[in-house]
């Protein structure tokens, strides 16, 4: 199963909104906090071309922030990717 990755801050509202739909969809994500880490920013800045958190990864597939993982929700794509990427059954999905 592939690994759900997001780069955030613990002060930041969006990462907060992101984390709690992901953690609504029982999905398990590794966080990564650029808090008062410039060389885990410049990791984030270097893979996603994003300077803002959050930033999400479904396994290989980089997914962006807070407001294109809920696009995805909204029109009824994130199951779909989950599903693509390893990371969530169908079963689980329904």
């Amino acid at each position: 199963m592939r690994e759900v990755v997001i780069y955030s801050s613990r002060i930041c509202p969006y990462c907060m909104r992101a984390k709690s739909l992901l953690e609504k969809k029982s999905v398990s994500f590794r966080e990564i906090s650029v808090d008062g880490r410039p060389d885990i920013r410049q990791e984030m800045i270097a893979a996603s071309g994003q300077r803002t958190v959050p930033q999400i990864w479904f396994g290989d597939t980089h997914i962006g922030g807070c407001d294109d993982l809920y696009r995805l929700e909204y029109g009824g794509e994130l199951e779909t990717l989950l599903t693509e990427n390893g990371i969530m059954t169908r079963l689980a999905a329904s």
